[in-house]
């Protein structure tokens, strides 16, 4: 009888390690002799739900290679979510279709809390059914707020790029502030936890350095006392530099910027904290501002990518083919901090509905106590996460980053909700 495939597949926002764990996946997966083809899903779920399955085989193994230093998701990522097993049952019963059809037995899913809600409940809906697909998460999320792991993949990286982005965008209005700029704001990504934002404190080594303020999701904005708070900054040091989490709130728990549309895992679309606070302060104080959003920068920053972000993006990666094959299924990998001087840590596992749609914030002794940046505590938990540098290959001045060819698997059902009695996807 034909050993069961594997198929792995990415989930949410990308990060610049996410490529990092496909490889220590696939790797392993094509390496354990319980494992017979590895394939990856096109754009996350959704590749599995169309049959769009990609023959690794057919890489060129140098371009698998290359996985590991280059950011972005390789296979493609999705926004989708599964809903309710009985509900929207159609989708997880052709989800078991296209697994049997391809005699797939192990699915791998790297993604944050929205994408192991998947992974809890397809292994309860595949063992509700008697399929023997074993399903096995793997953490990632720039955001950090994924629970009982001591960090989400993908974070330190992030973290290293935005602080280096502030060291450099501080010492830019330090020189210019006289006759130009007086305030310089930062917005990071971050919705409900202000991980990614207080890590820019770790640059700050003087009084000089910025951020001299950070704004994040666990501390209500007050506009008076931030308003003061930069005056007094701009008075004694000429300038300020200000880092905002696009999750900073008001005292009524409103986000100060809040469209009306929300992405498809219901989450309100956010953007432009930095611009709402850059408007406040040239309203109010009457000081020359400049804003800059990081954006998809910041999470796909590979150039500047932690070395211990890599190597735990590899290891977890590999990890997960391991919990396979050890029968565990509707599991998330986790990483364990032993010790933070030095730093050591290990892997071990947690039922992935300990994870899905939950988030974990920063403790309140990680913050400052007027609220406006970060303590020893902070640095003693963060900064080994950024240490070390893995740099990609450079060709001509440039990353040598890689496309993969992404050549499919020839489908053997009929289309997503034509007649698979799947249903059409929502």
């Amino acid at each position: 009888m034909a050993k069961p495939n594997a198929v792995y597949a990415q989930s949410g926002g990308v990060t610049s390690v996410i490529n990092a764990s496909a490889y220590g996946c696939i790797k392993a997966a094509m390496a354990a002799d319980f494992i017979g083809d590895v394939l990856a899903g096109l754009d996350g779920i959704n590749g599995v739900l169309e049959e769009n399955l990609i023959d690794l085989s057919r890489e060129n193994p140098a371009d698998l290679e290359a996985l590991r230093h280059t950011p972005a998701g390789a296979f493609g990522s999705c926004r989708k979510k599964l809903k309710d097993m009985e509900k929207d049952r159609a989708q997880f019963e052709r989800i078991l279709q296209v697994c049997e059809a391809h005699n797939i037995g192990y699915f791998f899913y790297d993604g944050g809390n929205d994408s192991m809600d998947t992974v809890d409940k397809l292994s309860r809906f595949a063992r509700q059914e008697g399929s023997p697909l074993q399903v096995v998460g793997i953490p990632k999320t720039i955001d950090n707020d994924l629970p009982i792991t001591d960090n989400s993949l993908g974070f330190a990286s992030a973290a290293k790029y935005n602080t280096v982005s502030m060291m450099e965008g501080s010492l830019d209005v330090s020189s210019m502030f006289r006759d130009s700029t007086k305030v310089f704001i930062l917005e990071t990504m971050g919705r409900h936890a202000g991980w990614l934002a207080a890590s820019t404190g770790l640059g700050r080594r003087t009084d000089q350095d910025g951020p001299h303020l950070i704004l994040l999701p666990e501390v209500a904005f007050e506009k008076q006392n931030f308003l003061a708070r930069v005056e007094e900054t701009v008075g004694q040091l000429g300038y300020c530099a200000i880092t905002v989490s696009e999750g900073t709130m008001d005292t009524r728990g409103k986000f100060l910027t809040e469209s009306e549309t929300t992405d498809s895992f219901g989450h309100a679309q956010l953007g432009g904290a930095g611009q709402y606070i850059s408007e406040l302060i040239k309203k109010d104080l009457g000081l020359k501002t400049h804003s800059a959003v990081l954006d998809y920068c910041q999470r796909s920053g590979r150039h500047v990518s932690s070395a211990v972000d890599v190597e735990q993006a590899m290891a977890c990666g590999a990890r997960a083919v391991a919990l396979a094959a050890e029968g565990h299924s509707g599991v998330m990998v986790t990483i364990v901090r032993e010790s933070s001087s030095p730093y050591r840590w290990s892997l071990g596992f947690t039922d992935a509905g300990n994870i899905a749609n939950k988030e974990k914030k920063m403790p309140r002794e990680f913050i400052s106590g007027d609220g406006f940046h970060i303590t020893d505590k902070f640095r003693e938990y963060c900064l080994p996460l950024i240490q070390g540098e893995d740099y990609p290959p450079y060709e001509n001045g440039l990353p040598a980053y890689r496309r993969l060819k992404k050549n499919l698997r020839p489908v053997k059902l009929p289309p997503l909700g034509a007649g698979s009695g799947a249903g059409k996807q929502s």
